[in-house]
């Protein structure tokens, strides 16, 4: 039987997953139930709305519930590092220092995990189209990235740091 590694995540997104877990478990779930209770209590179930819509919602949080204790349960929060060092090659859990061919400037981005990437943030997961062409490459390379949508565009890897989780 071979052994998985987990996931490595950050601190804030393992946070996040569990905040939704255990607010799913202690307050949406128990109101749910309520609301069951209160349909059943109209009487006939076959023509009953609310019930309907209440066996529905229980259904989306079983069903999320179980994909959240799934994911918990397969991924560990990445140890901290204290020290920020230069890399040698890109990583996962690494800051990267780029230079956009095409807009003329520098983007800063933190590659983190398969899950909990955001864009917005600057931080991207490592198998995204950006972090995927990224990954060993080093400073000076130029890396061409394919999109989704087929397109491409051109950076150039400036710096390389570890990532302070």
């Amino acid at each position: 039987m071979a052994i998985l590694k987990k996931e490595e995540v950050t601190k804030e997104y393992y946070d996040k997953l569990n905040e939704e877990y255990r607010r799913l478990l202690d307050v949406e779930r128990p109101q749910v139930q309520e609301e069951l209770a209160a349909a059943k209590q109209q009487g006939d179930l076959s023509e009953n709305a609310d019930y309907d819509v209440a066996r529905d919602k229980q259904a989306a949080i079983e069903s999320r519930i179980q994909e959240l204790e799934s994911i918990l349960k397969n991924v560990q929060v990445a140890t901290t590092k204290k020290v920020k060092t230069k890399l040698s090659k890109i990583t996962s859990f690494c800051t990267v220092v780029v230079y956009d061919t095409v807009d003329e400037c520098d983007y800063t981005y933190h590659l983190i995990g398969d899950q909990g990437g955001d864009p917005q943030l600057g931080k991207i997961t490592v198998a995204s189209s950006l972090g995927s062409a990224l990954l060993g490459k080093s400073v000076d390379d130029e890396v061409e990235v394919v999109c989704a949508d087929g397109s491409s565009y051109k950076v150039i890897v400036k710096e390389i740091t570890s990532l302070q989780i």
